[in-house]
């Protein structure tokens, strides 16, 4: 439990941090529009610190760690959300400093965001399969 609990910590600094940054940012560069910037904070909170809270509640109840499938969803998770993430803020950075990208570019970027988002939807599956097998072989005592 104790492990979950340090990822989520680790998850709402990093979310904390790219709420400052994009208030900052967005301010130093005099930026007044929608930017995906402001939506790094909600993805991190949500996908990371909330998600990990709950997971570390179903850890308490039984063994999750043990089961090759929540290994596995530790690592897409893990992957898709830091792409993700880091294509939001190429994206968003870009958007405030309003880069002309090309299309190669532009797509790259969206593509690369794309697969984060394909990891963090395979990861989700694999944790819910992972906790409905746990939940078949009742709590651990």
């Amino acid at each position: 439990m104790k492990r979950y609990l340090n990822i989520a910590m680790g998850y709402l600094i990093a979310a904390l941090t790219a709420g400052v940054f994009y208030r900052e940012f967005t301010r130093w560069n005099g930026f007044a529009g929608q930017t995906t910037l402001g939506k790094v904070h909600g993805h991190l909170l949500t996908l990371g610190m909330l998600l990990f809270l709950i997971v570390a509640l179903f850890a308490e109840r039984g063994s999750l760690s043990d089961q090759k499938i929540f290994r596995w969803f530790m690592i897409c998770h893990a992957f898709g959300l830091i792409l993700t993430t880091v294509m939001m803020i190429v994206r968003g950075v870009t958007q405030v400093l309003a880069m002309e990208l090309s299309k190669g570019s532009d797509a790259a970027i969206s593509g690369t965001a794309g697969i984060g988002h394909i990891f963090l939807g395979t990861g989700l599956i694999l944790l819910l399969i992972s906790l409905k097998r746990q939940a078949e072989k009742g709590p651990v005592r």
